[in-house]
């Protein structure tokens, strides 16, 4: 079976691979010593709509189909995987509200997100929840017409600059989702620095202290919060951070190639030496495959196919896996300059580390795959 972008797919990927060669490539190391994303550049990452990527245009959105939405965050990846972190946990919430909302949440929230007037994050690891994330200790009551919250998240990449956040607490001693504004009393955003990588993704903790929000504010139904509006979200995460991971790796790729089409050792380029060759080839089959993992995903998902949510897990575990190897590779083909912080390869190395973590770890993905298998198989009939 041949797999191949349309037109419009190539198309589209070429725009995306244009802003980011002008706007993200040139300052991505800057963002990283700062530990900041300009708002210049976030203003100009909606002015050209790709916020709105994946709402639907009835939404005020662009409506892309997942393919052409791995091929947005494959580019971004290469980029800068702290502004890849921006599409994942924004387009995290708007899926959620897309999914789970009520109309009035959709029709209100969505075009805000859309236009980029508003910044969306996802507020479900705590300080002492993490993979175990349906536990998560973060309380709400209900209180005459509204819920009163309490608990503190933390690791909320882009909670610094988020204006809305989809909070998971606990509700009658079940998982629920509820929205939560920036301005809302009782919430204290705390900035999050010096991280091994992911350092300009503004991360934050969040501490919610008596933090009362209307009743409309719930999001699905109670004990929904896990399962279904955190499940939807961690999805999209997913297979966000897989197409990611693809365009790390492909950083790591241009910038060894570079690198050994310049130095020189023991008399000739690096890149005519056997072993460096075996790393370049173990690079090029991994992106290879992953991307052809992450393209599948995005075709299940553009035809609501069930299967879909095990083939982002596939992708983002194998993608984020080898862009740790072609990372690590990478810096060893630098050498010494590998580590320096004049070369990018050390933040690909720091930022692919975090790609293993993020939107359940790489360990979480093999239990959720090996599941499957399992299922699939007794359905199939098989012992």
């Amino acid at each position: 079976m041949k797999i191949e972008l349309t037109t419009e797919q190539l198309e589209q990927q070429e725009v995306f691979r244009v802003f980011v060669d002008k706007e993200v490539v040139p300052c991505a190391d800057q963002f990283d010593k700062e530990e900041r994303l300009p708002s210049e550049l976030i203003g100009k990452i909606a002015e050209n709509g790709f916020l709105a990527a994946t709402i639907p245009e009835s939404n005020g959105g662009k409506g892309m189909d997942m393919v052409t939405h791995g091929l947005l965050c494959e580019e971004f990846g290469s980029g800068s995987a702290s502004v890849l972190s921006l599409f994942t946990v924004h387009g995290m919430l708007a899926q959620a509200i897309l999914q789970w909302g009520s109309p009035e949440q959709r029709s209100h929230l969505l075009p805000q997100l859309a236009s980029g007037k508003k910044i969306g994050a996802f507020g479900l690891t705590e300080p002492d929840i993490g993979s175990d994330a349906k536990s998560v200790q973060t309380t709400a009551k209900l209180d005459d017409a509204s819920y009163v919250l309490n608990g503190t998240k933390k690791w909320i990449s882009c909670g610094q600059i988020a204006d809305i956040f989809l909070i998971i607490a606990q509700c009658e001693g079940k998982p629920t989702a509820f929205l939560v504004e920036k301005d809302c009393p009782g919430l204290t955003i705390k900035p999050i620095t010096g991280l091994l990588g992911f350092k300009a993704a503004m991360l934050a903790e969040l501490s919610i202290e008596e933090c009362s929000i209307p009743q409309e504010n719930l999001v699905g139904r109670i004990g929904f919060g896990f399962s279904h509006v955190a499940g939807t979200a961690l999805d999209y995460g997913r297979y966000c951070v897989a197409a990611g991971s693809v365009g790390l790796a492909r950083a790591c790729l241009e910038a060894c190639l570079s690198y050994t089409s310049e130095r020189q050792q023991f008399g000739s380029l690096l890149k005519g030496h056997q072993l460096i060759q075996q790393m370049l080839t173990n690079m090029i089959a991994g992106i290879q495959a992953a991307r052809l993992l992450y393209f599948q995903a995005g075709y299940l998902k553009d035809t609501l196919d069930p299967e879909s949510i095990t083939a982002s897990a596939i992708a983002k575990y194998f993608a984020s896996t080898m862009a740790v190897k072609a990372a690590s590779d990478a810096v060893q083909i630098h050498g010494a300059n590998g580590c320096s912080d004049e070369y990018p390869v050390q933040r690909y190395y720091r930022d692919a580390k975090i790609m293993e973590i993020i939107e359940g770890s790489n360990q979480m993905q093999q239990i959720m795959i090996s599941k499957y298998i399992g299922i699939s198989a007794r359905k199939k009939g098989r012992k």
